[in-house]
């Protein structure tokens, strides 16, 4: 089990380098859509965030109500 969550937060922390890349590239070819991508990248990051947040949640909800 502690592997399985190993991979999920690699794959979470690889979202947001993969994320930050491309807002990087994107300021870099369009400098005067840089607080409009930036705003849109931290949108994103917390949906990316919230949804594993809203399974633990769920998961926890569905084990105490279960027993």
């Amino acid at each position: 089990m502690d592997a399985g969550l190993v991979y999920i937060a690699a794959a979470l922390m690889i979202g947001f380098g993969l994320l930050g890349g491309r807002l990087l590239e994107g300021t870099a070819r369009q400098p005067e859509l840089g607080p409009m991508l930036q705003g849109k990248m931290f949108l994103i990051a917390g949906l990316l965030d919230a949804v594993p947040m809203i399974g633990v949640g769920l998961g926890l909800f569905l084990m105490f109500t279960k027993a």
